[in-house]
């Protein structure tokens, strides 16, 4: 992205300490070194008590440039990714970026990636470039992805509110929490969970508002015609996501595990974020669950999503 990414507007800076990149689509920074460093990693990991974390490739990821670029984003990355894990299976598996905004492109990269070691499942946006998941250009991507049995995990990027958010970092604080209900309302009313059914998608921030708004959408399925399309209510559908933890909040991941079960949670870290968590262990251990359940969120849930 250093040099190429130019061409776009895209900006990659870097220090003894830390690094940021802006583009088109956003920027992000600066972060810590460590983030970029595998062995300041694997040392924070082992501090924390997390024995295998998922790589991702950070927002805005890569649907900002031109068709050629961002073919060549998800490769690079994904490569690289894989090759992370070849050095530390047993400390690294990989969720492989596509192309989004040209299917036939992100197709290739699909069966590409899919036979990297370490490939476990697929990484995108709450939004593509503005674009709903819902979005018809979507759907071949999405139905090779459910034929290939990989797991989605979804972050936000692009988020709504605008310059309304701008204050306060509340495009971070309420941004993205809005902007994964938006994505998981697009999921469960265009229909993409009734026409993939086999697809599993994973919600990050613990659902955002979703979850908590979902009587609100289905006392609107039942008066609103253009929700119709369903044959059952919105709120039968929150089963068919996965959650990760990253909510700060006890009684939030209470209510989820009380309405949606205790098997549909995964332990989240966004490492290393200012908003994720320094030690996701610790902080699950605040619920004081029961072993048996503590144990499915540390990673028995995610060691099944995933295939590990």
């Amino acid at each position: 992205m250093g040099s190429e990414g130019e061409r776009f507007g895209g900006k990659f800076t870097c220090d003894a300490s830390s690094f940021s990149f802006l583009t088109p689509a956003g920027g992000l920074g600066p972060l810590p070194l460590k983030f970029i460093n595998i062995d300041e990693r694997l040392a924070d990991m082992d501090a924390s008590g997390v024995d295998i974390q998922a790589l991702s490739l950070s927002v805005p990821m890569a649907y900002w440039a031109d068709r050629a670029f961002n073919a060549k984003l998800p490769k690079t990355w994904n490569a690289a990714a894989s090759a992370v894990h070849l050095q530390y299976p047993d400390r690294f598996v990989v969720l492989a970026t596509l192309p989004m905004l040209n299917p036939h492109d992100a197709i290739d990269e699909l069966e590409r990636a899919s036979e990297l070691p370490g490939v476990q499942g697929v990484y995108m946006g709450t939004n593509i470039n503005n674009r709903d998941l819902d979005d018809p250009l979507f759907e071949p991507v999405f139905a090779r992805i459910e034929q290939r049995g990989l797991p989605v995990f979804l972050h936000p990027q692009q988020t709504v509110g605008g310059a309304r958010l701008s204050d306060f970092y509340l495009s971070n604080l309420l941004g993205n929490p809005f902007d994964t209900a938006i994505a998981g309302s697009h999921l469960i009313l265009g229909g993409v969970l009734d026409r993939h059914p086999q697809l599993d998608i994973t919600l990050p921030h613990a659902g955002g508002a979703l979850p908590i708004l979902m009587g609100r959408i289905d006392a609107g399925w039942a008066v609103r015609p253009e929700t119709r399309r369903l044959a059952q209510k919105p709120s039968s559908y929150l089963r068919r996501f996965h959650y990760d933890t990253v909510s700060h909040s006890g009684p939030v991941l209470d209510f989820l595990i009380q309405n949606v079960g205790i098997d549909r949670l995964v332990l989240g870290s966004d490492y290393c974020f200012d908003m994720g968590y320094e030690q996701p262990v610790t902080f699950l251990d605040r619920l004081a669950l029961p072993p048996k359940q503590a144990n499915l969120i540390r990673g028995g849930n995610a060691a099944k999503l995933l295939k590990i």
